[in-house]
């Protein structure tokens, strides 16, 4: 169930079987010559809505602008800065929390965020740790990058090797298609984009990696392999969220 397309009433009847939620977060960022500028923010979302289904729980509204500073050098990425993001977590936290949420699993799909969305869980937790009061709502939060899992990972190797890349990777791209294939970008690319070697500000990743692409080489992502992509992260993702709802 979508938490926006859900009424205050349907909010309150499944809130007494479960206090879970699943918040997809992403990004705003340039994916290469063929990659959608919101790929962070759809594959967690696509994924995350998948798995509302398969495990019967809630979702929240995406977040879908994250930590991209080093994106700004290719146009339409967007950023927060660090100390934004993490009281913006807080809030959807704590909004939440008000009205008996307790379990909070954030699907992330942009790997610049993970340092900030733990400092926000940091936060959080002090938070509620320095109450003068005892708290009656205990608060769990936890995270899963979407393309972390096993099954997933087992894939990348399978359909891509190393062509699979750092950022703009075929997998990526590959769910986006999936996810809107009406918006399949046709690109040309002269093979394999060079490897990781360091980022510093957004001129300097603009210099290393001048069409965006780091590693990858996503003129071979296909929606097929995107479906392939969504139902491993679901299945790996489900088991995931469901041991968090009871886990101490």
């Amino acid at each position: 169930m979508q938490l926006q397309l859900a009424t205050w009433q349907e909010v309150e009847r499944y809130l007494q079987s479960s206090t879970g939620i699943i918040l997809p977060i992403g990004s705003a960022e340039q994916h290469g010559p063929n990659g959608l500028v919101g790929t962070d923010a759809i594959c967690p979302e696509f994924i995350g809505q998948r798995l509302g289904e398969a495990a019967d729980a809630m979702v929240a509204p995406t977040i879908s602008v994250g930590i991209a500073q080093h994106h700004l050098g290719f146009a339409g990425s967007m950023c927060l800065r660090p100390s934004t993001l993490i009281q913006l977590i807080r809030d959807y936290v704590v909004s939440l929390s008000r009205h008996g949420f307790g379990r909070f699993f954030f699907i992330n799909g942009h790997g610049g965020n993970i340092a900030t969305v733990y400092a926000a869980f940091a936060e959080i937790h002090s938070e509620v740790s320095m109450l003068t009061r005892d708290s009656k709502r205990p608060i769990r939060c936890k995270m899963a990058n979407w393309w972390d899992s096993k099954g997933v990972r087992t894939l990348q190797k399978e359909l891509y090797g190393d062509d699979e890349g750092e950022h703009a990777t075929c997998s990526e791209v590959s769910v986006t298609q999936y996810a809107y294939p009406d918006h399949i970008k046709s690109a040309n690319f002269e093979g394999r984009a060079p490897a990781y070697n360091g980022i510093h500000d957004a001129d300097d990743y603009r210099t290393r990696y001048p069409d965006g692409r780091i590693g990858s080489l996503p003129s071979l992502s296909t929606p097929e392999a995107g479906k392939k992509f969504v139902e491993a992260s679901v299945t790996d993702l489900t088991e995931t969220y469901r041991a968090f709802l009871v886990a101490d």
